[in-house]
């Protein structure tokens, strides 16, 4: 798909080897870990971490496939698309009927079978994190950053908006691509969501983005 061309709800992908994903799908368990606290260096972070979220920040648009790991061991698995700063849509296959779409202001949670709606400023969520314009290390929601050879982590999070939740982002440090990210909530329960087949530099139709607002007012949870 070129950067010139028109994505709208419901377009296929151009079929990629899955090897990748495959090789990392059965490190998931590994994502654990992450609950630890990572302390920052007393000089602050590493200047290859910076690099790292700064090449994330400037791509400021993706599409592709995700697995996503519940807090029960649950997996499901679909289609998201991201568009910087704040926007962000999630299609689960079938038989999951649940939709996430943020429109920049407002995250909303759906049950097409259900036709149930909920909804949720964005800056009260870990996802204005991973959408925003750009992950600063030195900023204060950084909780940790920690730098291995074949991989580089980042946790962020702030308690006076988002209380204990956390946002953990892992990337490869060879290409600066995002690996998975993994949403900490206030009991400790991750949600991970891992991501493949990755595109760049897509053009959106505008409403790809679009939250249906006379149907989350309507049949709001």
């Amino acid at each position: 798909m070129t950067a010139n061309s028109k994505f709208r709800p419901g377009s296929a992908l151009s079929p990629i080897s899955r090897r990748a994903f495959v090789a990392g799908a059965a490190a998931a368990g590994a994502c654990l870990w992450l609950n630890a606290p990572m302390a920052l260096a007393a000089s602050g972070p590493p200047e290859e971490a910076q690099r790292v979220a700064d090449h994330f920040s400037s791509v400021k648009t993706m599409m592709g496939e995700f697995v996503q790991f519940g807090p029960r061991g649950e997996q499901t698995g679909g289609k998201f698309y991201i568009e910087r700063p704040g926007k962000l849509r999630f299609n689960y296959e079938n038989p999951s009927p649940m939709r996430v779409i943020s429109d920049g202001r407002n995250v909303v949670i759906g049950n097409m079978k259900l036709k149930t709606w909920d909804i949720y400023p964005l800056s009260k969520t870990p996802l204005s994190l991973l959408l925003s314009d750009r992950i600063d290390l030195n900023h204060q929601m950084v909780r940790g950053v920690k730098q291995e050879a074949d991989l580089t982590t980042i946790v962020l999070g702030d308690r006076t908006i988002f209380g204990d939740s956390t946002i953990t982002l892992m990337f490869d440090p060879k290409t600066f691509e995002l690996r998975q990210w993994t949403i900490t909530d206030a009991q400790a329960k991750d949600t991970t969501v891992m991501i493949f087949n990755v595109q760049t530099g897509v053009n959106f139709d505008a409403r790809v983005f679009e939250v249906p607002y006379a149907d989350v007012h309507k049949r709001g949870g």
